[in-house]
């Protein structure tokens, strides 16, 4: 070889090691998949049908610390931040339920879009690999209820079933029916609803049930017969139904909780008792997250109890029934601490 070619040579090896092959391999690692685009958040989108699906995605970064949290759909958020350091990817999966529409049944706020949206936020969010594959035969969690349960399209508003999510694993998955402005008896009624959600049930899966909100002028017979309605739907299933008492309003009289605020109905029914009472008699689970959610409620006072709930300086409109996302994650804890008091399937499935 003349001294020339040696020249050619050698500057081709210089240039072809400029950029050393672990740089190479870690740029190719940094790609996001295909089905994703942007860096805070980082918004994914995949074209599956309605159903449950496996998520699994590679959290962390392997240049870079990383914190990374996972929401799908209509705000729902399904894992809280993981912080990673530089060189470690995290493998996680958790199980998500895909609806159409995605956020409230009836379309409240907006349909969404068909398929499955999914966002990773937090502090700097970073994904090695993200797959999605059909579930196999999770226990489904469904959720019927009003505003205060229900997936809320719009920040801030947030129901506590749309942080639920984050405290469940893989295997299991929540279904969130709920709807604003339902009560017992409009749930039964629109076809969006009960009626879309009963065929659904498989054996053993879980139906939480919480109304009363919106159940203003419901008489005790009208109230106690819905739910007894909704009850024998979900058995005739093969489904396990789960009584949820409402969570308080910040209504005050000096230090402690007034009447309407315990859900005391216009027609003066006390709603609470009669879930509980139906609980005793058809040998239903119930969650009193009334009485959870009023012991919270009384110990923070009036004045710091506000951060449960919507004030116009934090969220630009006052609300004393609706909760922000602090709010709704303490109401999610309760149920998830009702979850384990009664012992149900879910149990095995908590984080």
């Amino acid at each position: 070889m003349s001294l020339r070619q040696q020249a050619v040579l050698l500057a081709g090896l210089a240039a072809a090691t400029l950029v050393p092959a672990p740089a190479v391999a870690a740029a190719a690692q940094e790609a996001l998949p295909a089905q994703c685009s942007g860096t805070a958040p980082i918004k994914c989108h995949f074209a599956v049908a309605p159903g449950n699906y496996d998520v699994t995605a590679g959290l962390g970064s392997t240049t870079k610390a990383a914190g990374t949290s996972m929401s799908v759909e209509a705000r729902r958020q399904v894992l809280n931040a993981v912080a990673t350091k530089a060189g470690q990817v995290v493998p996680t999966t958790v199980t998500v339920n895909v609806r159409n529409p995605e956020g409230q049944p009836t379309g409240q706020g907006g349909t969404g879009t068909a398929g499955l949206d999914i966002t990773f936020g937090g502090t700097a969010p970073a994904i090695g690999s993200l797959t999605v594959t059909a579930a196999q035969a999770p226990l489904v969690t469904y959720l019927a209820g009003d505003s205060t349960v229900c997936d809320q399209p719009a920040a801030p508003y947030t129901g506590w079933g749309q942080v639920l999510p984050t405290a469940v694993r893989s295997g299991a998955v929540i279904a969130n029916y709920a709807d604003s402005g339902e009560s017992s008896g409009s749930f039964l009624a629109n076809k969006a609803l009960f009626p879309t959600l009963k065929p659904l049930i498989k054996s053993k899966d879980l139906v939480l049930i919480q109304f009363g909100h919106n159940d203003k002028q419901t008489s005790a017979t009208a109230f106690r017969d819905n739910l007894t309605k909704l009850v024998s739907g979900v058995r005739e299933r093969g489904g396990v139904p789960v009584l949820v008492t409402p969570p308080v309003r910040r209504l005050f009289s000096g230090t402690k909780l007034t009447p309407t605020a315990l859900h005391v109905n216009g027609v003066g029914v006390d709603l609470p008792a009669v879930i509980r009472a139906l609980g005793k008699s058809a040998n239903v689970p119930v969650i009193d997250l009334t009485a959870k959610s009023k012991a919270l409620v009384e110990s923070l006072g009036p004045s710091a109890s506000q951060q449960i709930y919507l004030t116009q300086a934090s969220d630009g409109v006052t609300d004393n029934t609706h909760f922000s996302a602090y709010g709704a994650t303490q109401m999610s804890n309760l149920v998830v601490q009702g979850v384990r008091e009664q012992n149900l399937s879910l149990v095995a499935y908590l984080r």
